[in-house]
């Protein structure tokens, strides 16, 4: 407020000075120089002072002083408000980048209310522990990371994940502190609080972003060391020479590199609040830039381009029983199982309202299956081993069992009193968005797209089918994912590595820029890595990619524009053609051009997400749907 201010009763001070000259032997354009010079001059005698380092105030500084020396006052006040309009700027663009994250950090509640002795009370944040049972109201944030015991909710997690629509949560789901309980009740078990929840973790993670500066930044600060010096110099010579110490100071103040030094640093900052408003975490600048060179993306395949979970893609049936049947036989054994392949089989029956029935005398077969009475009858279900080991015939499915193992598919066999009844089979589902993800991938510029995956080869050239992607390395321990990724860049390219476990860990240290799928990802990824997606959607890694090569256009276009302006001012002053108020003008426009050019950034991802080119839907493995989600039923009578 106080800046806005300073900056209105100066800009006032100037309009007077350019309309009626001085009033009563005093020029309002004074009032310019002391309101927006003196804080840049001191903020230049503070840097030379403590840090014993020259940067670009320095300069601006002599410039004004230079101007005021001669009775340019209009042009001083004007090189010092511009300037000031310039730093304005440069902090509204990165106070707008990083105010997503900033109101991210105060969604945390400070209370809680927690069951203790039988009843709800409300306690201080820092009082619950790991284990507590809180419960949530409609309309209440959450305010730890945990999961949902009793009840069930929407809730909006747009302010952590993106999701622009609220997600139902039911019991076993899991929840996020800060994120907002739109309507019903829930009791939560808290698994994550304090430092450990995921908001802190954004948290740290913002922070090192804020604090980082990407390599051209870091060139440009150095570069006011020299420049200084430079102009100084150079006036002085064309004084020399012309004898116009006129001439001289305007030399001084179309020299400044204000814009230069603002070119890198609004459009990455711009870069990494937009992607935070989607739900995208950059690390640091370099990771942005980095980003936005990547010619090279190699990606893991289970969490990353698959859902990372087993769901059942078919079921092949015999005789006079029905899909359902085998179904609903194999779920009553597997609701006593936490094997993710029952998990698997129980979440298709719930999925297609099967009355799955209770089951007595559950035995677990490890390595082998499950058996049990269901409605009396003795049931079995396992692998083909446990099958034949118990005196059953599974010829009858050996070929359609040997065409879904060949496409990377895992098999279980159903038996009901001695006799095979079918089978049921399973598989990590492919994305429905990483086809088209590896499409807007490739429409970017993307030459080399990998998948690395310790899958066998059937398995994996399936996916990688679905997916789009051409090249695969399959049966890949972390090592192997590691040496790929040295070996990508050992040949030129420029690679980025998209995981989310900790298997990928080193590959993505090792990449130019590594990309963690934060949500159902590891720690260790997402502290490996230096972009944090905190979705499981993969488009977002074409979203950043899209980001960084925007960002890097825009560097460019910055760096472009205020050389060609501030050579072409140089050129003028040293000329004569053009005086210090003319100069002050142009150089310090160009400042202000520069961070709204960067200001365009804020809001890229909103736009270009409107523009997003379709691509074919994922082909379903079974038939010809176009869904993937079909079930395969064989018949044998």
């Amino acid at each position: 407020m106080l800046e806005k201010m300073s900056m209105g009763v100066a800009g006032a001070g100037l309009l007077v000075s350019w309309l009626y000259g001085p009033l009563y032997g005093w020029d309002p354009a004074w009032l310019a120089v002391w309101l927006c010079g003196v804080p840049i001059a001191y903020a230049a005698v503070t840097e030379l002072w403590n840090e014993r380092r020259i940067n670009s105030d320095v300069l601006v500084t002599t410039a004004i002083v230079a101007a005021a020396a001669i009775g340019e006052v209009f042009a001083a006040g004007e090189v010092a408000l511009i300037m000031m309009v310039g730093m304005w700027l440069e902090h509204r663009t990165v106070a707008k980048a990083s105010s997503a994250l900033e109101e991210m950090v105060q969604l945390v509640p400070e209370t809680a209310r927690v069951r203790r002795d039988g009843e709800w009370m409300e306690v201080a944040l820092s009082e619950v522990v790991a284990g507590d049972l809180l419960l949530v109201k409609p309309g209440e944030k959450i305010p730890v990371d945990g999961v949902v015991r009793n009840g069930q909710a929407s809730v909006n997690q747009a302010a952590l994940t993106g999701e622009s629509l609220p997600v139902e949560k039911r019991p076993g789901d899991e929840v996020f502190v800060g994120t907002t309980n739109t309507n019903g009740a829930m009791e939560i078990e808290a698994k994550r609080v304090g430092d450990e929840t995921t908001f802190a973790k954004v948290t740290r993670l913002v922070a090192e972003a804020l604090e980082r500066k990407a390599p051209v930044q870091r060139v440009l600060d150095r570069w006011a060391a020299w420049i200084v010096p430079s102009s100084l110099a150079l006036a002085v010579l064309v004084y020399a020479m012309t004898g116009d110490l006129v001439r001289a100071v305007t030399i001084l103040i179309v020299f400044c590199p204000c814009a230069l030094v603002l070119a890198t640093p609004t459009a990455i900052m711009a870069g990494i609040g937009n992607a935070a408003k989607h739900g995208i975490l950059i690390k640091s600048g370099l990771a942005l830039e980095q980003v936005g060179l990547v010619n090279a993306l190699l990606f893991d395949k289970t969490g990353t381009l698959t859902e990372g979970k087993l769901q059942v893609t078919g079921v092949a049936r015999l005789r006079h029983q029905t899909a359902d049947d085998v179904l609903r036989l194999a779920a009553a054994l597997e609701q006593h199982s936490e094997h993710p392949v029952a998990q698997a089989i129980v979440s298709a029956a719930k999925l297609r309202d099967l009355d799955v029935p209770d089951a007595s005398q559950f035995v677990v077969h490890p390595g082998s299956g499950v058996s049990g009475l269901v409605d009396g009858r003795q049931v079995l279900v396992g692998n083909r081993r446990f099958m034949r080991e118990a005196g059953i015939e599974v010829n009858e499915l050996d070929a359609t069992w040997a065409e879904q193992e060949q496409a990377g598919q895992t098999a279980v066999f159903i038996a009901c009193e001695g006799r095979l009844a079918g089978m049921i089979t399973l598989a990590d589902r492919v994305r429905m968005e990483s086809r088209e993800t590896i499409g807007r991938l490739r429409l970017y510029g993307v030459g080399e797209i990998a998948m690395l995956t310790g899958d066998n080869r059937g398995a994996a050239e399936q996916i990688a089918g679905q997916a789009g992607v051409t090249t695969v390395y399959a049966e890949q321990f972390p090592e192997a994912k590691y040496q790929h990724v040295r070996e990508y860049r050992e040949r030129g390219f420029v690679v980025g590595m998209v995981g989310d476990g900790i298997n990928d860990a080193p590959a993505l240290s090792a990449a130019h820029v590594g990309i963690a799928m934060g949500a159902g990802g590891t720690q260790i990824a997402a502290e490996a890595a230096d972009i944090v997606l905190l979705t499981d959607d993969v488009s977002k890694v074409a979203d950043v990619v899209r980001l960084g090569r925007k960002t890097m256009q825009v560097i460019r276009e910055n760096l472009i524009i205020s050389t060609v302006i501030n050579v072409g001012a140089i050129l003028l002053a040293m000329a004569g053609w053009m005086g210090p108020v003319a100069g002050a003008f142009l150089h310090n426009a160009t400042s202000v051009l520069v961070v709204l050019n960067s200001a365009r950034m804020i809001h890229y991802l909103n736009r270009s997400s409107k523009d997003k080119t379709p691509f074919p839907p994922m082909a379903c493995t079974n038939c010809s749907c176009g869904t993937g989600s079909c079930q395969l039923t064989v018949s044998k009578s």
